[in-house]
This record gives C-alpha cells, sequence and structure tokens, in this order.
C-alpha cells in the first residue's frame, strides 16, 4: 500500500512533547483522507494526559477514539481536529469536516467518523465542537428546566459553553463564576451575568461545577438551594479531591451528580445515539459569539512548547486553536 509521510504530536514523557514523523496509508473503500485545517487543545483533559495524570483505572476508559500509544507515554492523544477531505466518499471530497483525531497534519479515518460541518460554521470555530457535545450531555445530566436559577462555576471552555447554552432556555436566570475577573467581558459576550466566588448568588436550582479545583466544588455545593442538583463536570485525574459533605450537606439533601461524555445522559439514552448528539453540537457553533472562547493560537509546529506552557497554569486561555499549513495556504 501506498503511503505519505506526516507529522504528529505525541506526549512522550511526562511534561514532554514532540512533532514525530508518521506513514499515512492510502484509504480504502471505506475511508477518506483528511487534511487538517484546525485542531483545539481541550486545555484541562490534555494537560492532565501531558503532564503523565490519568490514574492507571482510566487507562481504557481514557482512550481517545483515535488515540495511538497508551498512557502515561508515549501516546498520541487529542479529540479536536478539522479539515478537509482528499480522498474519499465522492460527497465528501472537498468538504470540511469535524472529526475526534490528535494533532495531526493528515490522517485516514473510516468516513463515518467525519462529520461534514454545515455551511455556516467556519472551520476555525468547529474546534469547539467535542466541547460544546460535553456541554450539552452536562445541561442534559443535570436536569436544568426553563425558569432555573443556574449557577455555572468556572469560566473554562466547558463552563461557558454549557453557561451559553443554559441562558437560551426560557427563562433561566445563569450566572457565571469564575476567580478571574477578567472572564467577566467574556460571559457578557455569552449573554451570562458574571460573579466572581466571593460574590456569587445563593439558592440556586442547579448548579453546574467545572473549575477542575476543590474550592470550586466546594462553593458549588454552597451556592445550592434545598434539593438542587450540583452536577460534577470537573475531571481531576489521578488527584484526591476532598468534598465537604458534612454541615448541612444532608438537611439540605443536596444531589452531587457526575457527568461525563463517553455515554449518552440517561434521559435520552433510549433515544439518542452519539452520532446524533454531535451533529446536534456542530449545528450549535453558527453562533459568532463563540468565537470569544478562542483565545489563543499558534503554528502545529510550536506544538510542544505550546502544550508545555499550557499545562503549567491555567493562565488567560480559555480554548488554543492549532493552525496547520493547509490553512495558512
Amino acid at each position: 500500500m501506498n503511503s505519505d509521510a506526516t507529522l504528529a504530536f505525541w506526549t512522550v514523557a511526562s511534561g514532554l512533547g514532540e512533532l514525530r514523523r508518521e506513514a499515512v496509508p492510502a484509504p480504502s473503500d471505506l475511508e477518506a483522507s483528511v487534511q487538517a485545517l484546525y485542531s483545539g487543545v481541550s486545555r484541562g483533559t490534555e494537560a492532565l494526559v501531558f503532564t503523565g495524570q490519568v490514574p492507571r483505572s482510566e487507562h481504557q476508559r481514557m482512550r481517545a477514539p483515535f488515540q495511538s500509544g497508551d498512557f502515561p507515554a508515549p501516546v498520541k492523544y487529542g479529540y479536536a481536529s478539522v479539515g478537509r477531505v482528499l480522498q474519499g466518499p465522492a460527497q465528501l471530497v472537498g468538504k470540511n469536516v469535524f472529526c475526534l483525531y490528535p494533532h495531526q497534519q493528515h490522517y485516514v479515518v473510516p468516513y463515518r467518523a467525519l462529520y461534514e460541518l454545515p455551511a455556516d460554521v467556519p472551520p476555525s470555530r468547529a474546534i469547539l465542537a467535542a466541547n460544546m457535545e460535553t456541554a450539552l450531555n452536562a445541561v442534559w445530566d443535570s436536569g436544568a428546566a426553563p425558569g432555573d436559577r443556574v449557577s455555572v462555576i468556572g469560566a473554562g471552555s466547558i463552563g461557558c459553553l454549557a453557561a451559553w447554552l443554559l441562558a437560551r432556555m426560557p427563562g433561566c436566570e445563569v450566572e457565571l463564576v469564575d476567580i478571574n475577573p477578567q472572564r467577566r467581558r467574556i460571559a457578557e459576550a455569552l449573554g451570562v451575568t458574571f460573579a466572581t466566588a466571593n460574590n456569587a448568588r445563593s439558592e440556586s436550582d442547579v448548579v453546574l461545577h467545572a473549575s477542575g479545583s476543590e474550592a470550586g466544588l466546594a462553593l458549588a455545593l454552597r451556592l445550592a438551594a434545598f434539593e438542587a442538583t450540583v452536577c460534577e463536570l470537573s475531571w481531576y485525574g489521578q488527584r484526591a479531591v476532598a468534598v465537604p459533605l458534612g454541615e448541612d450537606f444532608h438537611s439540605r439533601r443536596l444531589v452531587l451528580k457526575s457527568s461525563q461524555v463517553g455515554a449518552i445522559a440517561a434521559p435520552r439514552r433510549a433515544r439518542w445515539d452519539h452520532g446524533r448528539r454531535m451533529r446536534l453540537a456542530l449545528s450549535l457553533l453558527r453562533a459568532v459569539e463563540l468565537d470569544e472562547l478562542i483565545n489563543s493560537e499558534g503554528r502545529f509546529e510550536s506544538l510542544p512548547d505550546t502544550m508545555a506552557q499550557l499545562a503549567r497554569g491555567p493562565g488567560e486561555v480559555i480554548m488554543h486553536r492549532v493552525i496547520y499549513g493547509a490553512a495558512r495556504a
């Protein structure tokens, strides 16, 4: 089989990444060849992978759909690639698509793993698709309904997208909470109110926690009203987290519930599959204001250094966009 060479990003040790040259086979009748335009770095999860913090118990469950290698390293990991189909089914050739693929210039996948972008969703924004899918699933898991007072703690990509979705639910009062006051501008662009941890409102019907911090989870429990649901979206890797379940946790009859994108939220699982959910997530990316969440970008060739910088701490980055040569051409 003929093959071409391409470059892919690999985590080769804790905190160390490199670009590796790989062979790309010619596509079979059931496959398509994709030239990457952009990919997105989902900073929270990818930082844990990059620093070797995936617990041994989760080595299989945490595998990305087209991951190569095994945790902790060397591993090729990622799930937010946008590209253009070079070869494959006639209806896809030349089309822009989204794929749950790692950071790589050129790749071949089963064509059924590709999702054609809606005509009015630019490829540069479509890197948010996987995170939008996660946020959508979280909103379903939370049980939030029209008219609810909702607090979302953590103005990263998942928290911001969840807040944006909830704000479009009739009658919902949505407050986005973050320790960084600079996120107020992002909240305003998304059409939600903003508060820091010190002045966040209490008595929320539903609280979604996405800060990835122990303090944020404690705040989420404090903001919840009687018999409210706190939906935990953060993933802590192998880090142990203390949860304040004493004091009035039981007397207020709070519900602490996890959400994870690997399974469709239970209320919709009988009727939805992953393909339907992803197509909905892509359609939701028509909103121009979501561009505000992509506040960092850099060339693919710089990704080893960029990933090391992103893993050092949250800083101001919400979503980092990786730009490939085909997008610059």
